[in-house]
């Protein structure tokens, strides 16, 4: 996957940014959830400063599966990086300085919800917990790669702010995620409070590109360009009215590794590409006329129960801009990466 013709030219495309790289250079980096879409490329980037910069990070790559590690990086041709084989609600132990933890072991998958409703909370909560114990015994600084379901429905607000908060129905089982999230985030400011850890929170709004999970996963994105890839007809199960914004890979990671080395400790940052909002019906179509050999096809369901289910309000990602970012992919861009790295890869 890492030497993949798409992944290598995202990473051009990431490190060629206005980031100060240098204060990674020579630093030991945990990645949590490490074969994940945003922490594997994450990963890759830091690898990739190693390949062309000769920037001697080390990695510590925690993960539940192994072989998946292997195939995602050919670990065995690597010497950067550590494997750590382990469950995240374990806890973790490594012999040396730590600098920087990326903590992303958690799942958004709406069909774990349905399944394992607790453990997502425990990798939310009990995961986090055991991570703030490392930082706190390593001195390491925490990146939390937190989600914008945390603000909950918001009304009357034009864009949501890192300061604003609304209403979650805690008696609804697809709170689970968002609820630990929120938990999640209050362990980093008391650890803070109590401990003196450093964290910075980003809440994250839809991230697509490769690496995401395309078959069965249940987020409109990925069943899309699961429909392209497979070359099926596109199913939309309800009127495709909601609508979305999507934040492609680099832009994700970029505001990331920016956030990791010149973010304001203690603070959160919403990482959202707000230039493109589509409702679903038109970004169905949209993929239809890109991707000729499919068709559009409604197939609405009854009580359909959604993945969210009020109205989206845009992020506002001023502090963020202030940092120096802004998105660089477009959407159409970004789906056109995406399908010709699982066409690629297949």
């Amino acid at each position: 996957m890492y030497k993949s013709e798409v992944v290598q030219s995202d990473l051009k495309n990431i490190i060629s940014q206005n980031i100060d790289f240098e204060k990674l250079y020579n630093k030991t980096v945990l990645i949590t959830g490490a074969s994940g879409m945003i922490a594997s490329y994450y990963m890759y980037t830091l690898m990739y400063l190693n390949d062309t910069k000769d920037a001697n990070i080390k990695i510590y790559a925690l993960v539940m599966d192994m072989d998946r590690l292997e195939e995602i990086t050919e670990l065995s041709t690597r010497n950067d990086i550590i494997p750590i084989v382990q469950d995240v609600c374990d806890p973790i132990y490594i012999p040396e300085k730590v600098d920087y933890i990326i903590h992303m072991a958690s799942s958004a998958n709406p069909r774990t919800i349905t399944k394992d409703p607790v453990g997502i909370i425990k990798a939310n909560v009990i995961g986090t917990l055991n991570v703030l114990e490392f930082a706190k015994k390593s001195g390491a600084e925490v990146l939390f790669t937190s989600t914008r379901e945390i603000y909950g429905e918001i009304q009357g607000k034009e864009k949501i702010k890192e300061t604003d908060m609304g209403v979650l129905e805690c008696l609804e089982l697809r709170s689970c995620y968002p609820e630990s999230k929120r938990m999640a985030e209050n362990l980093m400011v008391s650890f803070a409070y109590e401990y003196n850890v450093k964290y910075k929170i980003v809440r994250i709004a839809h991230a697509y590109g490769p690496g995401m999970i395309i078959n069965n996963d249940g987020r409109i994105m990925s069943d899309l360009i699961s429909y392209i890839v497979n070359k099926e007809n596109i199913v939309l199960k309800s009127t495709g009215d909601a609508k979305r914004a999507f934040c492609y890979i680099t832009d994700v990671v970029s505001a990331l590794l920016m956030i990791t080395v010149d973010g304001k400790p203690n603070e959160a940052y919403n990482i959202s590409n707000e230039t493109e909002e589509i409702s679903v019906k038109d970004l169905a179509f949209m993929m239809k006329e890109m991707y000729q050999d499919t068709e559009v096809v409604f197939n609405i369901e009854e009580n359909k129960n959604e993945y969210v289910k009020f109205k989206r309000v845009p992020l506002d990602t001023t502090k963020l801009e202030a940092l120096g970012w802004k998105p660089r992919v477009s959407l159409k861009n970004g789906i056109e990466n995406t399908v010709k790295y699982f066409n690629e890869i297949d």
